[in-house]
């Protein structure tokens, strides 16, 4: 952490000495507030993760994009490793905020932005975003690392195959990858999405189903969900291909959280949040198969 501070203070930006403050809930960050000039920004700290897929140019470029399109607050400046946002002041949103029956409203259209008008924004190569390929090569590194689950991987990438299976074609668009609840703002008048790190193309199943299982909504909002973003009924087909996405995501946060406990240096409990996304994981998968029986 004090390297990153270090690094944060130093910045040619700032037109005056700044003593950057802490963050807490970056995993794959460091994140500050500082004030300079009477004025506060937001500040992002970190590297590549190759592991996980994170490449910061590809950060860059989405944030900037995200900014153009209205949904994302300015990028300032950047230099390697860090950038300097617009400090949203506003709420940060928790689980039950996001299932909140006022808040989902608000919610899918500035989804539906991101995956329609970043693009329009978006500047240079971009990366893609597919889980099923994530998770292989997630099961590769953990075999490389020697993880404690290596005996797991077999039956998990079994399973990843028959998800991959029961999606089928999808649509594209851009993604952003990671819609945890503390990714969305309230400034009291409008919502902002924040945190570009796995942003690429994809289906819009996956933000829809990381959305639902990140956040904990129940069946009658998720048809809901489908519903009102796809604007038709709700057909059996893409009802089974949306549960096979919610179940991918959750299996894609778990191993994520397999291959942290190995190679992140971050002062988190990763065995623990590896349980918890397992066993919402297997929830999810026994729901998926009642299904599909």
């Amino acid at each position: 952490m004090q390297s990153a501070i270090d690094l944060v203070r130093r910045l040619d930006f700032w037109t005056e000495a700044v003593d950057p403050e802490p963050l807490s809930g970056g995993i794959t960050n460091a994140n500050f507030v500082v004030t300079c000039g009477g004025r506060k920004y937001f500040v992002r700290a970190g590297d590549d993760i190759p592991v996980h897929g994170v490449m910061r140019f590809n950060e860059l470029a989405a944030s900037r994009a995200a900014a153009a399109a209205g949904i994302s607050p300015q990028v300032l400046h950047h230099e390697p490793g860090v950038l300097v946002l617009e400090h949203i002041d506003g709420k940060t949103y928790a689980e039950e905020d996001v299932r909140a029956p006022a808040n989902l409203p608000r919610i899918l259209p500035l989804v539906r932005r991101c995956h329609r008008d970043i693009p329009k924004h978006f500047r240079g190569p971009a990366l893609v975003f597919w889980v099923f390929q994530v998770l292989r090569d997630y099961a590769a590194t953990l075999r490389d690392g020697g993880s404690r689950m290596t005996a797991r991987l077999p039956e998990l990438l079994a399973t990843a195959d028959r998800l991959e299976a029961a999606v089928g074609p999808v649509d594209i668009v851009f993604g952003h990858n990671d819609l945890l609840a503390a990714n969305f703002i309230d400034d009291g008048e409008r919502l902002w999405l924040i945190d570009y790190d796995y942003a690429g193309f994809n289906s819009p199943l996956f933000d829809l189903g990381g959305l639902a299982s990140n956040n904990g909504l129940d069946e009658s909002q998720e048809r809901w969900l489908l519903e009102e973003y796809f604007e038709a009924a709700l057909t059996e087909k893409l009802w089974m291909s949306y549960q096979a996405m919610k179940c991918a995501s959750l299996l894609r946060e778990s191993m994520w959280s397999m291959v942290s406990e190995i190679h992140s240096a971050l002062d988190v409990d990763f065995v623990a949040y590896t349980a918890e996304n397992l066993e919402r994981f297997e929830r999810a998968m026994t729901d998926f198969e009642g299904l599909s029986s």
